[in-house]
C-alpha cells in the first residue's frame, strides 16, 4: 500500500491518519508542496492520497500556484476510484476540484466541537465509525473558511458553524473540514508552536486546555482514530 501525504504548511502532522497507515503497513511518501516539492505526476504512483491542512485559503493561487494543480490531482485520483482524504484545507481544495464554492472567512471555528452526521453519514463506512451516543461526535476545529457542497457529492456531516463538515465524492474521496487527525499530542504541539494565534482565536484557551484535553480531547481522539482506520480500509 503506497500513500502520498501532501503538506501545505511547515508544521504538519498526520496524527491519527499516520497511526492508522502504520498499522496497515503502508509505505508513505511525504511531499512538501508548500516548499515547492513536485506533486505526483501520475495516479499510478500511489494507492491513496492525503492532503493536510494549512494557513492559506483554497483559492490563494497567487501565493501558492500549486493549488489548482493539487485540486486537479485530487480529482484525478478520485475519478480513478482511489482513496482520497482532504483534511481542513485539503477538504476545501477537494470541494474546489469538484465545483464547490470556497467561502473565505465565512466560518471561524476553534477547539473541540461537536459534529453531527447526516442520514447519509450514518450509513457511510467512514463517518459512521465515529458515531457515539446520539450519533454526534467530537473533533478538533481550526479554520476560518468553508465551502458549498460540490455538485453530486454526498453530504456526510455538519454543525452549527459549517453546514458542510464532511462529504464524499464517488467511492472513497472524502473531504473533512474538522481535524479528526489531531490527537491530543498534536493539539498540544499546536499550542506550543502558535500560542499567540491560539489566544487570538479563543482567548483563555491555553489556560483551559488541560481540562478540555482530559474530557473533550479524549473522546475526540477515539473518534478520530476510528475515522482514520475506516478511511485507510478504503484504500
Amino acid at each position: 500500500m503506497r500513500v502520498a501525504i501532501i503538506e501545505n504548511t511547515g508544521y504538519s502532522d498526520p496524527g491519527q491518519v499516520g497511526v492508522a497507515l502504520a498499522e496497515a503497513g503502508a509505505t508513505i511518501e511525504v511531499i512538501r508542496a508548500y516548499a515547492g516539492e513536485p506533486l505526483p505526476a501520475s495516479v499510478d504512483a500511489h494507492d491513496g492520497l492525503v492532503v493536510l491542512g494549512g494557513e492559506q485559503n483554497a483559492r490563494d493561487d497567487e501565493k501558492h500556484p500549486y493549488l489548482p494543480v493539487l485540486a486537479a490531482l485530487m480529482r484525478e485520483y478520485a475519478d480513478a476510484g482511489k482513496a482520497v482524504l482532504g483534511i481542513c484545507l485539503g477538504s476545501q481544495i477537494l470541494a474546489r476540484a469538484y465545483g464547490g464554492e470556497n467561502l473565505i472567512g465565512a466560518a471561524p471555528e476553534f477547539g473541540w466541537r461537536s459534529i453531527s452526521p447526516t442520514s447519509e453519514g450514518k450509513d457511510d463506512p467512514v463517518i459512521s465509525a465515529a458515531e457515539q451516543s446520539g450519533g454526534d461526535f467530537l473533533s478538533f476545529q481550526w479554520h476560518d473558511d468553508t465551502f458549498t457542497l460540490p455538485p453530486g457529492a454526498v453530504h456526510l456531516a455538519g454543525n452549527g458553524v459549517a453546514a458542510n463538515q464532511a462529504f464524499r465524492v464517488g467511492r472513497a474521496a472524502y473531504g473533512m473540514q474538522f481535524h479528526f487527525e489531531a490527537n491530543r499530542s498534536v493539539v498540544a504541539e499546536w499550542n506550543r508552536l502558535f500560542p499567540e494565534l491560539v489566544e487570538r482565536k479563543e482567548p483563555g484557551w491555553l489556560a483551559r486546555h488541560p481540562q478540555y484535553a482530559e474530557t473533550q480531547g479524549a473522546a475526540a481522539e477515539a473518534a478520530g482514530l476510528a475515522i482514520a482506520r475506516a478511511w485507510v480500509s478504503r484504500i
